[in-house]
């Protein structure tokens, strides 16, 4: 393991209080780790032998080998570690970048400044290991995962039984996540045994510095410790930075020209069939939404009834009437839900890190922000170290994304123009990109690591979805991750060189059995062209439930379902959804307003998530449909999309505690209409058939 696994891990984190010395300048963006390159080598640790604070800056003089370094920064770049309390106000720890380092003495140090005791790396090592000792598994080649504000550490013992930490990226793929812990809890482990290993030792002094024995780029060599305030602070190193060449603005606009025009030209001499079956039905279904149109008018001056207290439906007679739905039984398999970016990343990092044999991933979004060039660092690894790894990506969603920026993407990041030729160099990856004739598109996400384990939902690879978002993937084993390789295998022939015949011949040929046999009845609902199973489900489902109905999703555009869910309330139904106010796309925003507007005028109960919500979840008496599918025209009629479906009440009420449950208590039940503009309908017209 290299030097830089050793890696200072917080424990000053026992912290509560903002430094008296900390500017009133506020903190920095905390842009993502990324870790020591392989080309770094084996630089010499750095051994702090004075250390200054003054109300401003910092000073450091410290030996780096043979030579003696003079280095220093100012408190305004103070980085923090954890998120900022529900006050507002940031209790620390904090990084502090080492903005400088030369070989001459200073020559203006402040009058007023004040001096820190000195402690060697053999000290911290012993409290890190008092720290550690009683949360690290030993000899079971597994660690576990530590949480900062953006960053995953994976902290473990090796086989010599030294500690080692790294970022999760670089987890060795033979070792397990035995659990994850958050910075809030190791710092609540951590206060009383800095003071504990501190006075067994006689050391009276306020201001502490730990020699760390860290070393590289972005490690964290030095810790600063005032006991008086409590705060912690460790000084990092700077790195030599990743860029990569974007190109001019326009580059991403040309290709999103390009991609379109060889969907309509290329793409269809190749996909004739798929093409003109697209259009039609595309077609059909727009000719189909003006002439009859749903509304919501016939229950207009009608009284909103009260809840039924009956029973809801027989579970067993809607399975048996979804398999005439479908036109199939449905598979088997385990679920585990991951709920949000932080859950799914760790558990998905962990797979494919401990990925033996093959990586399918197929993925509506793959950006080139810097989360996403990490995931794609990660990939490419794993494809020089011998597992095959295949990435499809939806042609339109991804080359659009890099277009689109986040809020929280550091400033300085420069990701690469083209995600394509980003994962296909210096990597064994196969990168295939499907086409999107007619702008339709393929909105499916699954991973299928060593076609035994799979996730499926509604995170793309990208900052947003791990940081930023509220959303929800599922982890399954079982026969049905089985149908997910097939879906993905006829989807990765389909956007290869033959096209449609590729596709054809995968049909023709047998279906993967390579799963273990294992859970409860789990199927998967598919939107196809020409087959609209997530919409005619989920729509029987509401016309069958007769106790409750829970639904949350981004985008409701589809006046059909808005019907539906009205008169299942008409019924006395229990009818709940949960929405963002402010979505991603902003016309959509509007259209959630109205759409809100009217479940509240017919007795729906609508709550207003704080933030993004992405997830894609529904729960009808007790059978959960969970996926990427929103509840708009899109991905119930014309992009490809996939869910899951359940009835096994261990799921379902896990589904229901974890998600439900949790969101309609973190959002706010809507009791008033939102203002309406007349744009707002002109712009819920378009909106039906365009977002």
């Amino acid at each position: 393991m290299a030097a830089r696994s050793k890696l200072l891990l917080p424990l000053a984190t026992m912290l509560s209080v903002l430094a008296a010395c900390v500017s009133e300048s506020g903190p920095l963006d905390y842009p993502t780790l990324v870790g020591r390159f392989a080309d770094e080598g084996e630089p010499p640790p750095l051994i702090a032998e004075e250390a200054y604070l003054s109300d401003t800056d910092f000073y450091v003089r410290f030996r780096r080998g043979d030579q003696t370094r003079y280095g220093g920064g100012n408190w305004a770049r103070r980085i923090p570690i954890l998120e900022l309390s529900e006050s507002g106000q940031y209790d620390g720890p904090y990084l502090l970048p080492l903005q400088y380092e030369q070989n001459e003495a200073w020559d203006d140090l402040p009058e007023h400044r004040v001096s820190a005791r000195l402690l060697e790396a053999a000290d911290w090592h012993a409290m890190r290991t008092r720290l550690f000792g009683a949360i690290l598994p030993r000899g079971e080649k597994s660690g576990i995962v530590l949480h900062f504000n953006v960053d995953d550490y994976f902290l473990f013992y090796d086989d010599n039984g030294d500690f080692q930490a790294s970022i999760i990226d670089d987890k060795p793929g033979d070792y397990a996540i035995a659990r994850r812990i958050t910075m809030p809890e190791l710092v609540e482990m951590g206060l009383p045994l800095l003071e504990d290993f501190l006075t067994e030792r006689g050391i009276d002094d306020r201001r502490i510095g730990f020699n760390t024995g860290d070393t590289g780029y972005y490690s964290l060599p030095f810790l600063y410790v005032n006991r008086d305030l409590p705060i912690a602070v460790f000084v990092r190193m700077p790195g030599p930075g990743r860029r990569f060449s974007a190109g001019p603005r326009s580059v991403p606009y040309v290709q999103t020209a390009g991609h379109v025009a060889g969907s309509h030209t290329a793409g269809i001499v190749f996909r004739p069939v798929s093409s003109l079956y697209r259009l039609l039905f595309v077609a059909s279904d727009t000719v189909a939404e003006t002439v009859a149109p749903t509304s919501l008018n016939e229950f207009a001056g009608e009284p909103v009834p009260p809840l039924t207290s009956q029973a809801g439906m027989n579970l067993e007679e809607w399975e048996a009437r979804l398999d005439e739905l479908t036109g199939r039984q449905p598979s088997s398999g385990t679920m585990r839900f991951l709920v949000d970016g932080q859950e799914f990343f760790t558990r998905f990092i962990d797979a494919v890190t401990r990925a033996s044999s093959s990586i399918s991933l197929r993925t509506y979004i793959f950006d080139n922000d810097d989360y996403a060039v990490r995931i794609g660092e990660l990939l490419k690894r794993r494809s020089n170290e011998g597992v095959a790894v295949r990435v499809l990506l939806d042609g339109l969603g991804t080359i659009v994304s890099t277009i689109e920026k986040q809020p929280t993407l550091p400033e300085d990041h420069r990701g690469p123009s083209s995600v394509h030729r980003f994962l296909e160099r210096d990597s064994e990856i196969d990168v295939r990109q499907a086409i999107n004739p007619w702008l339709t598109g393929d909105h499916v996400k699954t991973a299928i690591i060593d076609e035994t384990l799979a996730f499926t939902g509604g995170m793309n690879i990208a900052r947003e979805y791990r940081y930023d978002w509220h959303d929800l993937m599922t982890e399954l084993r079982g026969p049905i991750v089985d149908v997910l390789q097939y879906e993905f295998e006829k989807a990765w022939a389909h956007a290869g060189l033959f096209g449609d015949l590729g596709y054809a011949a995968v049909r023709l040929g047998p279906e993967p059995d390579n799963a273990d046999d294992i859970g409860y009845p789990v199927r998967a609902l598919f939107t196809r062209a020409d087959d609209h199973e997530i919409f005619r489900a989920q729509r029987e489902a509401i016309r069958n439930a007769r106790k409750y109905i829970y639904v949350e999703n981004a985008y409701f555009t589809d006046d059909a379902m808005l019907y539906e869910l009205a008169r299942a309330r008409r019924r006395g139904v229990d009818v709940r959804v949960i929405m963002p106010l402010v979505t991603d796309r902003g016309p959509i925003t509007r259209n959630n307003a109205l759409a809100a507007n009217a479940m509240l005028e017919h007795g729906i109960r609508v709550y207003i998530y704080p933030g993004m919500s992405h997830i894609k979840a529904a729960s009808f008496d007790g059978w959960a449909c969970i996926g990427s599918a929103n509840w708009d025209r899109w991905s119930f009629r014309i992009n490809k999309e996939l869910n899951i479906a359940t009835s096994h009440p261990e799921a379902v009420a896990d589904l229901e505690r974890r998600v439900f449950e949790a969101d309609f208590a973190n959002s706010i039940e809507l009791t008033e209409p939102f203002p309406e503009r007349w744009t707002d309908h002109l712009i819920e017209v378009v909106g039906d058939y365009i977002f």
